[in-house]
């Protein structure tokens, strides 16, 4: 009795064991910046301008981050109908160190701005992600300040 005492513990503590190892490893395989993003606001600072704008009113964009890749899609609500009409895509590969990731515009409707890199400081308090980096790209004159706001899209 007192041998299959000792089985059954010994059985419980190696599969409480591996539940843990597997949910640590969980974590390392999806950072938190993983996800669905719906865009709710954006501020652009260029020299002494700044410019808010707010993504809930007349058009919708999402971010969406996987393991390797990022891709983001941006409409207008009013199904091009009208004056408001745009429709924006893009996407591409992007690395990931601490804090910051790196996007690499591989796709966007905007050809001129592909084969460029832009750095982001990212952090997330609960299901809130906000991004601030340097857009620039010299041949366009592109040089600002891009900070984001997002929500986590749940399933």
């Amino acid at each position: 009795m007192r041998r299959l005492y000792f089985i059954i513990v010994g059985i419980i503590y190696c599969t409480s064991c591996t539940t843990t190892v597997e949910n640590n490893n969980s974590k390392n395989l999806f950072p938190p910046i993983m996800g669905t993003w719906k865009l709710i606001s954006g501020t652009t600072i260029k020299d002494q301008d700044t410019v808010f704008t707010d993504y809930t009113k007349d058009q919708e964009m999402i971010k969406i981050i996987n393991k390797s890749h990022f891709a983001f899609l941006r409409h207008d609500l009013k199904k091009g109908k009208d004056s408001t009409a745009i429709f924006v895509a893009g996407g591409g590969r992007y690395s990931l160190k601490g804090n910051k990731h790196t996007e690499h515009l591989e796709y966007f409707n905007v050809r001129e701005w592909e084969n460029n890199s832009f750095e982001f400081e990212f952090t997330i308090h609960g299901d809130t992600l906000i991004t601030r980096g340097v857009e620039k790209i010299e041949e366009l004159n592109v040089h600002h300040i891009n900070i984001e706001k997002f929500i986590r899209i749940k399933k």
